[in-house]
């Protein structure tokens, strides 16, 4: 008998489970991830975001366009956890505000979800890239940072959430495009 239940618990390790298991997330929020909230999205959330990776799967463009619904499905989750709804852009003297996100926050944020949905092989024509930043004061920019993807073509493309508020749709655009904007508040 013990022999038999020592099998069963053993090839339940090995084989995948039905059940689906909630990922959980750091969702960094104050200003230079100075809070870091956990948030689980929920089997309902995963199920709407894999479906539409899955519909928009015939091409890169609509890869794109798929990928702003489930950031902002991702970005409403962490909202509706932190219990405090992000306000665009960076609010100057607003650090250490819970809830609220400067660029840093938002970068980090949708990075981390962009190689969760890689993980799961969700992305068919995009990977997560290293995160970059623009502006350095000298050119007359404030710094700020974005996440990245690239497609396989290697054309790198900005992911950019911070303009709007939690649960907004992320600008993207061609990474070279993004790097010359910012000019006087210019998304």
């Amino acid at each position: 008998m013990i022999k038999l239940l020592s099998i069963s618990v053993f090839l339940s390790l090995l084989l995948p489970s039905a059940v689906a298991y909630a990922q959980t997330f750091s969702v960094c929020h104050g200003y230079d991830c100075y809070y870091k909230t956990k948030t689980t999205l929920t089997s309902k959330d995963e199920l709407r975001i894999r479906n539409l990776l899955q519909k928009a799967s015939r091409s890169a463009g609509d890869e794109r366009k798929a990928l702003r619904k489930a950031i902002a499905i991702y970005e409403e989750r962490g909202a509706t956890v932190i219990g405090v709804r992000d306000k665009p852009k960076m609010q100057f003297g607003k650090a250490r505000i819970k809830g609220q996100m400067d660029c840093v926050d938002e970068s980090i944020n949708t990075d981390s979800f962009l190689r969760y949905l890689q993980a799961r092989g969700w992305l068919k024509h995009h990977m997560p890239a290293r995160r970059m930043t623009r502006g350095s004061f000298i050119d007359g920019r404030y710094p700020h940072w974005t996440a990245v993807i690239m497609d396989k073509s290697g054309q790198s493309w900005a992911v950019d959430s911070w303009y709007e508020a939690g649960g907004g749709a992320p600008d993207i655009m061609p990474l070279q495009e993004w790097k010359r904007r910012g000019y006087g508040g210019e998304r």
